[in-house]
């Protein structure tokens, strides 16, 4: 156990310097003039050259790339991100302002895509070669290919113009105070994003389930209990649950890289206020302590899903750890 925390703990260390490494590197070779891009191109055009170099030094454009990241690796050791330059705060007050909404998001459509998938998956295997199963597999080739940038249009069109279902974007009314918004106002802004979120991630547990549920069925103890009288469904409800259970888990953790990535599309496409817009903010403006934050936060999330996928995976099957410590005895 203490080698297993130890060997995490080093992978964790050197994934976020690696992380924040890697985005200091490219916002310093990225085109974007952060300077330019703030002040607008109106203004920088009429600005004069000392003006122009005094932004330039607040903004640290002229700082070299090494001396730039050393100042701030040393400063998040001590927990300080450092400041937000686009938005004039912390980063770390920023963060915690905008996490919440995009926690929720990815909380919400991460639970609905892997209950949808999982049952899809299981309808589509036990009726193999029929139509529920020509339906299920079609409707998950065609949300595989779909962008969810393209099919968040399409339901902010269908059910917010259209329909006139769910509002606009932005997670809470305009023009409301945040004390009087109520939690009925914050789940219908955010019932849309989510589901348009969580229709992108159903399709790859949907058809990894199915094939599993194809395995199992054919399997020589779901034969023998179907021969011993149990039907199709009582089969695997007993004895193959736990088998589909498994691989479902380890994939649903492991796609929550892929929930973190389509979350800011989503923000972007309901105008939704949560990290993911944050990130394309502080891209587009070249404030790097801001995107370093979010991108070792994400990462710091994506690493957590991954290791507790590990953990569960050898909570439901108990041979997994056997089968580790016997390695490490030998």
């Amino acid at each position: 156990m203490l080698r297993f925390i130890a060997r995490n703990i080093v992978k964790f260390v050197l994934l976020m310097l690696a992380v924040s490494l890697v985005t200091f590197v490219l916002v310093s070779v990225s085109p974007i003039d952060p300077v330019q891009a703030n002040v607008g191109q109106a203004a920088y055009v009429n600005m004069s050259e000392a003006k122009r170099a005094q932004l330039a030094e607040y903004w640290g454009a002229n700082t070299p790339l090494w001396e730039r990241y050393a100042s701030w690796l040393a400063a998040a050791a001590q927990g300080d991100l450092g400041t937000s330059l686009r938005y004039n705060a912390p980063v770390a007050d920023v963060i915690a302002a905008r996490a919440l909404n995009s926690l929720a998001l990815m909380a919400t459509a991460w639970v609905a895509s892997g209950v949808l998938g999982f049952a899809l998956g299981i309808l589509a295997g036990a009726n193999r070669g029929r139509l529920v199963d020509r339906v299920v597999k079609g409707y998950c080739f065609l949300l595989a290919s779909v962008p969810t940038f393209w099919l968040g249009l399409v339901f902010l069109i269908v059910f917010s113009v259209w329909l006139g279902w769910f509002p606009f974007g932005f997670s809470v009314p305009i023009g409301v105070a945040a004390s009087d918004v109520t939690l009925a106002d914050a789940l219908r802004h955010l019932a849309l994003p989510a589901l348009t979120l969580s229709v992108t991630g159903v399709a790859n547990i949907a058809l990894h389930t199915r094939e599993k549920t194809i395995d199992v069925l054919e399997s020589d103890y779901v034969r023998f209990a179907r021969a011993r009288g149990l039907g199709t469904w009582g089969a695997l409800r007993h004895h193959g649950l736990r088998n589909l259970a498994l691989p479902a888990l380890t994939l649903q953790f492991a796609s929550i890289s892929e929930i973190f990535g389509g979350s800011v599309l989503v923000e972007q496409v309901f105008s939704y206020p949560g990290l993911g817009q944050a990130a394309v903010t502080a891209g587009l403006g070249g404030d790097v302590a801001l995107l370093a934050g979010i991108a070792v936060l994400s990462a710091a999330f994506v690493f957590g899903g991954n290791l507790v996928a590990n953990v569960l995976y050898g909570a439901v099957d108990p041979r997994i750890r056997r089968g580790e410590g016997s390695g490490a005895h030998a």
